[in-house]
């Protein structure tokens, strides 16, 4: 019956474009017919215009760009001692739990994702529709058991007619390795070994390594595009995927519409509905206000944060002074420091050389044919940060080929005291190579050489006096304060338009490991030159946080398996820590490069994801689909029936306000005077527990909490009310939080953050 119902769906679809648009004058990509009922057609602006005036369309939207946005954290979240042994250790972690990945595909040879005779995965998996689809370097054996299904979706890429058939391979084949990452961060095999440039790393694991993969590619090298990853979106809701990582994400906000509103948001509203809990990377745009891309209640948005493992090399001057830097390289050979010259590049420029004298060629170390081999033979060689890598022309990889061709002993990448300090992260240099990103730094290597360099009347060097060497940069050490909120993680406040109107929501909701994370990658490496061939990529980005979080989610569902998506987002956010490893606030990088701030709950969301408590948080905030269309239909200045024409419900029933939406945080973006807000929480406990009730309130804010203390059953319900009272208006938001604490151990945490506008109600 269903089918019948979709192919009659498809039927309407076809019907309607062959009476409204012109014959040969437009092309249907994909016909959705599960979770809404639309299609993606590619046409001209005069057709479209004429469709959006057809009876019975109901909403038009322009098509956009889409992007993609671990040896250690199963460690540093505790893992191996926390949840693992309580779901059978680490052989059994995510048994039974299919996740979905809409990404770049996935290099099914991976060992990662390896198949193990020996500990064959049960067959438990009958409500699991999935099926594998063959292509270029992907044979159908690749859906091996840990790979379950594995389908590529192209019809709105091939319509842009920006596909290289030389790179966008037509197969779940990952030709850039981001989806690969992606799906090993949470879900890879336990212990795989991580070699990169004969080196190793250690061991590499997902967070629950026992979870099926399920692979919608919908990302090519070249292009990707909405189209492509909303067919993609359903087909994994048509599979039944438990849990759905999307680790990519429209290129800009909507325009003309909510946020909530576009049909990204819609999808995964009806991923929702369907029983998906999906996983969304909060985005790479911050440390900005306002750059959040996850909008919706439904989703849970993602932050990124620095673990306490950081790589670092070192550059040790003829003198004896050591400068500290970012190498993932080894050192140069021998331990004379005498025995290498240093060299800058502008001082080894070929003098007639038939080049540019450009910055790319005479300081950047870009072009290897600029410089006099002679000169820079076996020598340590200045490189420098200058317009090109200001601009994004110029990068690392080409430094290093350069390195390579002319036989650098090793090169050094310095901050350029013209543009200032440098962002940059380790890079896994094939030769000895190390980055100073510090223009305090790069003085102190710069006045060294120039007073060990010798030059005639016109400033060309007569000798190099000044030696070098580069020390070992590929241990980690793990003694740096930690979680910090990435520079690049995006931040709230929320926004309901492109007009950046807040509303009364928090995100990010989450805190995860997304900077410098070890995991699978693909030889291909596209799009990242310098890890072609490699298996394994460090990678950082709300990309790398979001999937920790799903592998997590995985945990929860396996060790709750009759809890809803809500449910699960709930016992994450409530029992998150919003303390560091040193028990101090958690910090933020801030738009000072190198400067730190505290983080607010527009920065991490309700803290670092704590998988040990998750799994046990004695209370959840539970909501669905009627409660996200109240949320919907109590939004301000928003019309009605924009709303039905979008999701295609009445607004039955709206909240008082949208900050009544049951989720375990409290936002408002302006209060004026009093408000009152509800919540109700149920017990997931085994036993009855009391819980007391304690506020932390906001700056300018009088917050009470009724009732202050309450008694809960398991599988109870315990409505909560909180007053709020403007005391002293503030220019900006101010945060607090409340915690309930009860006598059983569980500790309920619900972030407040409230911007007071007024005294008096308006």
């Amino acid at each position: 019956m269903l089918k019948a119902h979709a192919k009659h769906l498809e039927e309407s679809h076809d019907q309607l474009l062959q009476s409204t648009l012109e014959e040969g004058a437009y092309n249907k990509l994909y016909s959705f017919n599960h979770i809404v009922n639309g299609f993606s057609v590619h046409t001209t602006p005069s057709q479209a215009k004429k469709l959006k005036n057809t009876p019975g369309v109901k909403l038009i939207e322009k098509d956009n760009g889409v992007q993609m946005m671990t040896t250690y954290t199963p460690k540093f979240l505790e893992l191996p001692r926390g949840v693992w042994p309580t779901v059978g250790g680490r052989r059994h972690a995510g048994e039974g739990i299919v996740i979905g990945f809409v990404d770049s595909g996935i290099n099914p040879s991976h060992p990662s994702f390896a198949y193990h005779p020996r500990r064959g995965y049960p067959k438990n998996l009958t409500r699991f529709n999935g099926v594998c689809d063959e292509g270029p370097m992907f044979p159908r054996s690749s859906c091996n058991g840990k790979i379950v299904t594995a389908r590529y979706f192209s019809a709105g890429v091939k319509a842009s007619g920006l596909l290289n058939a030389s790179v966008d391979i037509l197969s779940p084949y990952d030709a850039v390795g981001h989806g690969s990452h992606v799906a090993a961060t949470a879900a890879g095999n336990y212990g795989v070994p991580v070699v990169v440039n004969g080196f190793y790393y250690g061991r590499a694991s997902g967070m629950a390594p026992r979870a099926r993969i399920a692979v919608y590619k919908a990302i090519y090298p070249s292009v990707g595009t909405k189209t492509d990853v909303l067919a993609a979106i359903e087909q994994a809701i048509k599979d039944r995927v438990d849990i759905l990582t999307l680790s990519i994400g429209p290129d800009t906000p909507p325009k003309n519409t909510l946020t909530m509103l576009s049909m990204f948001d819609i999808f995964m509203l009806f991923a929702r509905k369907a029983g998906v809990l999906v996983i969304q990377a909060a985005g790479n745009r911050g440390p900005g206000p306002y750059t959040t891309a996850s909008y919706s209640p439904w989703a849970v948005g993602v932050a990124s944060c620095d673990t306490d493992r950081t790589y670092s090399g070192s550059l040790v001057l003829g003198h004896g002074q050591r400068i500290r830097g970012i190498g993932l390289s080894g050192p140069t050979f021998g331990n004379t420091l005498l025995r290498y010259k240093l060299v800058l590049a502008k001082d080894a420029i070929l003098p007639n050389g038939n080049f540019p004298r450009t910055p790319d060629y005479i300081e950047e170390c870009q072009h290897p044919e600029a410089f006099d081999p002679i000169i820079v033979q076996q020598s340590v060689v200045i490189c420098m940060f200058s317009s090109g890598f200001l601009n994004g022309t110029s990068n690392p990889t080409a430094i290093s080929n350069t390195a390579r061709t002319l036989r650098f002993m090793g090169f050094v990448f310095i901050a350029n005291p013209m543009y200032g300090d440098f962002l940059t992260e380790p890079l896994p240099f094939s030769i000895p190579g190390i980055m100073i990103p510090k223009t305090r730094d790069s003085k102190i290597i710069l006045d060294y050489y120039e007073k060990q360099t010798e030059r005639d009347s016109n400033g060309v060097v007569t000798a190099f006096r000044g030696r070098a060497a580069i020390g070992e940069g590929r241990f980690g050490n793990y003694n740096v304060k930690a979680p910090i909120v990435s520079r690049f993680s995006s931040r709230g406040p929320n926004f309901m338009d492109s007009k950046r109107n807040p509303t009364d929501l928090l995100k990010p909701d989450i805190l995860a490991p997304g900077r410098q994370i070890w995991a699978a990658w693909s030889p291909m490496s596209v799009k990242l030159p310098i890890l072609s061939g490699q298996s394994f990529g460090l990678m950082s980005g709300t990309s790398m946080a979001a999937p920790h979080v799903a592998g997590v989610a995985a945990l929860i569902k396996q060790r709750n398996p009759t809890w809803s998506p809500s449910m699960i987002a709930s016992a994450m956010a409530t029992t998150a820590f919003t303390y560091d490893n040193r028990g101090e606030p958690i910090m933020a990088h801030s738009q000072d490069i190198y400067t730190l701030n505290r983080s607010t709950p527009f920065d991490h969301g309700a803290g670092l994801v704590n998988p040990t408590r998750a799994i046990d948080p004695g209370l959840v905030f539970i909501s669905g689909f009627e409660d996200y269309m109240s949320f919907l239909c109590s939004l301000p200045n928003t019309d009605p029936e924009i709303i039905k024409t979008a999701i295609g419900e009445e607004c039955a029933h709206s909240f008082h306000a949208p900050s009544d939406l049951n989720i375990p945080s409290l936002t408002i973006s302006a209060l004026n005077g009093k408000q009152l807000v509800r919540r109700t929480v149920k017990s997931v406990a085994d036993t009855a527990e009391t819980y007391v009730c304690a506020v932390v309130p906001p700056k300018g804010v009088a917050v009470e909490l009724n009732p202050p203390w309450f008694t809960i059953a398991p599988e109870g319900t315990q409505d909560l009310e909180v007053i709020l009272k403007v005391t002293q208006v503030q220019d900006s938001f101010s945060y607090g939080e409340i915690v309930l604490t009860g006598n059983m151990k569980h500790m309920v945490r619900i972030p407040l953050s409230v911007l007071p506008a007024s005294i008096s109600e308006i």
